[in-house]
């Protein structure tokens, strides 16, 4: 996997506004990486979003990040994510 990718050309950059993208790794920071890029995604660009991370993540770390990041992961992004992945749901936010 390369490691050293300019993630602004894969995912928005505003997404990662407040760190310095161009450090980003996307072996070591999957953790920040899976959670920004699916952070405004939505019902209509959810399947074009995911894709872009399936490029370098398995659906096992999509999941886990997604379950234990402090983003504000929306439950509608998790209940995609579950479908996608014939996995139970899961939520960030109590209902």
């Amino acid at each position: 996997m390369k490691t050293n990718v300019d993630i602004t050309k894969i995912f928005p950059k505003h997404l990662f506004w407040d760190m310095d993208y161009s450090k980003l790794n996307l072996k070591t920071d999957l953790d920040s990486i899976i959670p920004r890029a699916m952070y405004a995604t939505t019902k209509d660009t959810f399947d074009q979003d995911i894709e872009k991370l399936e490029q370098f993540y398995t659906k096992e770390q999509i999941i886990e990040h997604l379950k234990n990041t402090k983003e504000l992961i929306s439950n509608q992004v998790c209940v995609l994510v579950s479908k996608r992945y014939n996995v139970e749901q899961f939520f960030r936010f109590k209902l």
